[in-house]
């Protein structure tokens, strides 16, 4: 469902999108092209929110079968075709949860805000938050546009051009260790963390802000 609402504080023009995907992956596909459709001639600040149905990432996911790597491939398609961002989160990593326990246990992240610049030009900050599941298994999203609440940090964006760099491989060996013990995809969940802060400070320092230089 797609909403063209208007901020009278603003004075400006808000485009929502709520969204509930099919679990069906060709199915979802019609989805993407209903919204490459809407992003193609998209000028106002556009949001979009809801239950996706699939991860953005492999680190999304605990428990049961391996990911699909095609599924999370298409679905960052479509999020860098329409020029999106994901908002980010506070609260619990997964939004979504089978309901069983022990080995059969799964968690996914299959709920999240999307929105292009503009809207994120529009509010000088934005928070998402994972509200606590109830009466359903996809827990509820909470987003807050406030000026006086802290920013949230843009998510990861892992660049080709660090790889031809002399000290890349370094830095990510060095980092590539956590100091727990416990569930491998856990373990896996935090060196991963590891590599992405340590890949950001150095990237930093190395290149530094190198969407303003382009």
């Amino acid at each position: 469902m797609t909403l063209k609402l208007f901020h009278r504080s603003l004075g400006k023009k808000l485009i929502i999108t709520l969204v509930y995907a099919k679990y069906n992956v060709v199915e979802r596909i019609e989805l993407w092209d209903s919204m490459y459709h809407l992003a193609s001639d998209m000028e106002s600040p556009w949001l979009l929110g809801g239950a996706f149905n699939v991860i953005l990432s492999e680190e999304e996911k605990y428990g049961g079968l391996r990911v699909y790597r095609s599924e999370v491939e298409d679905f960052a398609h479509f999020v860098g075709t329409c020029a999106l961002y994901d908002l980010g989160f506070k609260g619990s990593l997964y939004t979504w949860w089978n309901g069983r326990s022990y080995d059969a246990c799964i968690f996914k992240s299959l709920d999240r805000y999307l929105a292009n610049q503009q809207f994120q030009d529009l509010f000088s900050a934005l928070e998402v938050e994972h509200l606590i599941k109830y009466g359903s298994d996809h827990a509820p999203l909470l987003l807050y546009c406030n000026a006086d609440i802290v920013q949230v940090k843009k998510p990861f964006k892992f660049l080709n051009l660090w790889t031809n760099h002399d000290t890349f491989l370094k830095v990510v060996k060095e980092n590539c260790h956590t100091d727990c013990m416990g569930n491998p995809f856990i373990l896996f969940q935090n060196m991963m963390k590891n590599v992405k802060k340590a890949l950001a400070a150095w990237s930093k320092e190395i290149f530094g802000d190198i969407f303003k230089q382009i």
